[in-house]
Order: structure tokens, then C-alpha cells, then sequence
């Protein structure tokens, strides 16, 4: 199994949808190959960090008044027309 083929897996991996045998080969090469043992955990921590995270509630007030510098923000981009 190469890095690409453990990448193309990784989500049926982590969502534990994989077959037995393609578990197991996948399992196998996380045991040796650093890279993709890293990509895999700190995958799935990233995945508990946002299942865990609680979700706040702005003000209507600090909502809209985001919204609107964000708004301004982006009208105040506009696309370069450099004839040179």
C-alpha cells in the first residue's frame, strides 16, 4: 500500500467502513509509514475537537455589526485592472 493509496481510505478508515482486509492493510502501513500515521491522528483529533466544541450564540447586535465590517470589507476589494 503507498501513501496516496492510505489517503484515498482515510475517511471510510476513520468513519470505520472499510472491509476487514483493507482495515487490516491500512493498519499495517500506518504502523510504519510516519507520515500517514501523523495525517490519520491528527485527523481524527481535529474530527473530536469539532464534535465536541459548543456552539455559541452571537447577540444580534455583535451579529449584524460583523456582518456589516465583513461586508464593507469585502465591497472594498475589487479586481485589479492594471493596463501595464
Amino acid at each position: 500500500m503507498t501513501c496516496k493509496d492510505f489517503l484515498k481510505e482515510l475517511t471510510d478508515y476513520l468513519d470505520d467502513s472499510l472491509d476487514q482486509p483493507t482495515r487490516v492493510e491500512l493498519e499495517e502501513h500506518l504502523q510504519w509509514c510516519h507520515n500517514c500515521y501523523v495525517i490519520c491522528n491528527t485527523t481524527k483529533k481535529t474530527i473530536e475537537i469539532y464534535r465536541d466544541s459548543t456552539l455559541y450564540e452571537l447577540p444580534d447586535d455583535l451579529r449584524s455589526r460583523l456582518r456589516s465590517a465583513i461586508m464593507t470589507k469585502c465591497r472594498a476589494k475589487k479586481p485589479s485592472t492594471s493596463g501595464a
